[in-house]
């Protein structure tokens, strides 16, 4: 049998690999099949931590694979329900970051993804989740977001948009953490260095491939530094403008199985 067309496909989730509904589409499903049959690996790369990924693996014919959870925080064992490695944030720098956001732009209201295959999302009041679908704790005060290891802090501001409240917060916070946007609502605070593309390459080294046979799709900036370890990046048409500036190739939405109009081309 010839070498498939590229040896790893990475997705996104959300807005890329899944409709609004959090659903995958049979010309999808049956794609992503396809490719697996001629000898390609699928890796999930998402921002949602592995509680919220788990449930979706068997969906997708992943569940006995690994999925690169959490913003590259966690690389997780399906088959195992286990988490193979993950990096927490510091929840002392956490509160700090917090802090020096707030005092450039007024309150903000906080959510964290506490650590660990059985771990909460824990919201303050105010916060309001921007993807409803997605099962949440509201705690009292924000203090109580801190009561256990952490993969990361979500943000949202009630006027700044998402690209303004980003850049904010990367001046504010400089060194003490990693800001992304990850989708509509969705900016936040991860440990330093950590990118999807660090823990990409962590599972990528697991399976034996390395970047020139990964091909990755994703539509928002926390996709950035996957397209730039990849070979090939595949950016949504759903996607935001700053992924597609730097896209090799832009697909249809991920409404319209833009992910399968690419694989379909590839592993025919």
């Amino acid at each position: 049998m010839p070498a498939p067309a590229y040896a790893l496909i990475a997705t996104d989730l959300d807005g890329t690999l899944l409709r609004g509904d959090d659903t995958v589409s049979d010309r999808t499903r049956a794609a992503l099949v396809r490719a697996a049959v001629a000898g390609a690996r699928h890796i999930v790369v998402t921002g949602r931590p592995a509680p919220r990924v788990q449930p979706l693996l068997g969906d997708l014919g992943a569940a006995a694979g690994l999925a690169v959870c959490a913003q590259g925080a966690q690389l997780y064992d399906a088959a195992h329900d286990r988490l193979l490695w993950s990096l927490t944030l510091d929840r002392e720098l956490a509160e700090q970051a917090l802090g020096k956001i707030e005092a450039e732009v007024g309150q903000v209201y906080a959510a964290v993804d506490q650590d660990g295959v059985d771990g909460l999302t824990l919201i303050e009041p105010g916060y309001l989740m921007p993807h409803p679908t997605l099962p949440a704790v509201r705690v009292h005060r924000r203090a109580d977001l801190w009561e256990q290891p952490i993969s990361k802090v979500l943000l949202r501001h009630p006027g700044l948009a998402d690209d303004e409240l980003a850049a904010v917060a990367r001046a504010a916070v400089g060194p003490l953490a990693t800001v992304t946007m990850s989708g509509p609502g969705t900016v936040e605070l991860q440990p330093r260095g950590v990118t999807k593309a660090t823990g990409l390459e962590l599972a990528a080294e697991r399976v034996g491939v390395g970047p020139a046979d990964t091909i990755a799709f994703g539509d928002m900036p926390n996709d950035v530094p996957m397209f730039g370890w990849a070979a090939r990046g595949v950016a949504m048409a759903n996607a935001h403008p700053e992924l597609k500036a730097v896209a090799d190739e832009v697909t249809a939405s991920n409404e319209e199985d833009g992910v399968a109009a690419v694989l379909d081309r590839l592993f025919t």
